[in-house]
């Protein structure tokens, strides 16, 4: 068990070559469009969930900051099918590799930041600087805000490996005791098995929040600096 329970961590192959490319390009793939003026169950539900989740984030936005509306509704909807569909038997989760979730975060604070500084500059700067600061304590401060600003891409990664790496990794060792116990215990793997299930709810939960949180953060940065 123990040799086996960072396997499903491990980017996988085929003939050598890596695949996580096209694990990435699937989860557009299962969204579902309609070609008709009159939209199914479906499709109406999840129109509704995009307007919802699109007025959610860009109604503290100004006009500036609503052009990235298109791109905040495909980051979450990305992230979260994602993180769905790493919960399925024998899958891969892209989003427990930590330079995937740089990659994303990095270019998006970026955007972000850079917009800030171009639209709002003295806005921008006086973030390094809170007002009533005592002149002594100036330089201090100019340097830990630099590093809270540059720290943020960081933080975003790492807060969404974290949580679905630690999720898998709890519902590999419930799974490997509720195996072990089946041939032992009746009882107490039912209660296991009961608790596993539980945990897998709990999981759905926690990858639709951290695909919203992940993007929420993303669009208070964006606010910030526009």
């Amino acid at each position: 068990m123990n040799e086996n329970l960072f396997a499903s961590f491990i980017a996988p192959t085929i003939l050598g070559l890596p695949a996580a490319v096209l694990i990435i390009l699937f989860p557009p793939l299962l969204i579902p469009t309609s070609k008709y003026l009159i939209n199914n169950r479906l499709i109406t539900t999840q129109q509704w969930l995009i307007k919802l989740t699109s007025k959610q984030m860009m109604t503290m936005h100004n006009t500036k900051g609503r052009t990235w509306s298109l791109m905040l509704v495909s980051l979450i909807i990305f992230i979260a099918t994602t993180n769905l569909l790493g919960l399925l038997p024998h899958s891969f989760t892209p989003t427990t590799q930590l330079s995937m979730n740089l990659a994303m975060a990095i270019p998006l604070w970026a955007g972000a930041v850079i917009m800030g500084f171009r639209s709002k500059i003295k806005n921008a700067l006086a973030h390094f600087l809170p007002q009533g600061t005592p002149t002594p304590l100036t330089p201090m401060l100019v340097i830990i805000e630099t590093i809270s600003l540059l720290i943020q891409p960081m933080a975003l990664a790492v807060r969404l490996t974290a949580n679905i790496t630690a999720g898998h990794l709890l519902m590999h060792l419930i799974g490997s005791a509720t195996l072990a116990m089946s041939t032992i215990n009746l009882p107490s793997t039912l209660i296991i098995f009961t608790i596993l299930i539980l945990l897998t709810i709990l999981e759905i939960a926690v990858a639709l929040i951290q695909a919203y949180v992940f993007t929420l953060l993303v669009s208070l940065y964006l606010h910030d600096n526009t």
